[in-house]
């Protein structure tokens, strides 16, 4: 069955997928062509989001929950390239991201980088886990990217949400964002990938998409389609926007 960690990695450019996996991205690229755009946005939107929390808020700590498939610049080497002594917790329960999870423990000498086998579904497992690793006395950033899609009731999701940023420090940061029902294509495309056997995910409006901010202090620009979120090249229009909100928050 296709998988959506593999998937994703196809549409990033990576070699950690099978025919059938590129076989449902190309069904669902037909449909809506600009998934592999929002992906690499994602990746993108994640780097500039971790190289401003490690470099202006001096944020040491990152717990990396739905990590997916290593790619390239993930959070440790964007973390620690800014400051080598940052510590990172990946979570994940997919074994296929469990059997790579090697390539996302290459820390440097002085941080380190870790890898839990958990659920989102679990918060308090995730917590516990992370607690071994990470000082729950000092800030954690949490980063949430393209994940929460997988909990079908958006309740549930913004519970879950608050139970991890509970759990962490004032000062602590939120890096989330997720894809929005706004493209008649990608709802389209999303549910004849849903369709498919798939684990299914949920696209969400973006007054809910913004509800998982609630209570935390957004950083300008605030919620907004990931691409516009601090560009490093002054993008050409609306154009230049992509099917997925996010931002970055800082908890009281």
């Amino acid at each position: 069955m296709p998988h959506s960690a593999r998937i994703w990695n196809y549409w990033l450019g990576g070699k950690d997928n099978y025919p059938v996996d590129r076989e449902a991205g190309d069904q669902f690229t037909g449909i809506f062509p600009g998934i592999a755009e929002l992906a690499r946005a994602s990746r993108h939107f994640l780097a500039r989001a971790v190289r401003h929390l490690a470099g202006e808020e001096q944020v040491r700590q990152f717990l990396d929950v739905g990590t997916g498939l290593p790619t390239v610049d993930n959070t440790h080497e964007v973390a620690q390239r800014v400051a080598p002594e940052s510590r990172i917790v990946y979570v994940d329960n997919d074994p296929l991201v469990l059997v790579h999870a090697d390539a996302l423990l290459t820390s440097t000498p002085q941080g380190v980088s870790t890898y839990i086998n958990a659920d989102l579904h679990n918060p308090d497992t995730i917590l516990a886990a992370a607690a071994e690793t990470l000082d729950f006395t000092r800030p954690v950033a949490l980063v949430l990217l393209q994940i929460t899609g997988h909990i079908r009731d958006t309740g549930e999701a913004h519970a879950i949400v608050r139970r991890l940023m509970d759990a962490l420090p004032s000062g602590s940061f939120l890096v989330f964002n997720d894809s929005a029902d706004t493209n008649a294509e990608n709802v389209s495309a999303t549910q004849q990938y849903n369709d498919s056997g798939a684990a299914p995910y949920h696209l969400r409006s973006p007054e809910e998409l913004a509800g998982f901010f609630d209570g935390l202090d957004l950083l300008e620009p605030g919620v907004v389609p990931i691409t516009r979120w601090r560009p490093e090249t002054p993008l050409l229009g609306p154009s230049a926007d992509v099917d997925a909100l996010g931002g970055v928050a800082r908890k009281r």
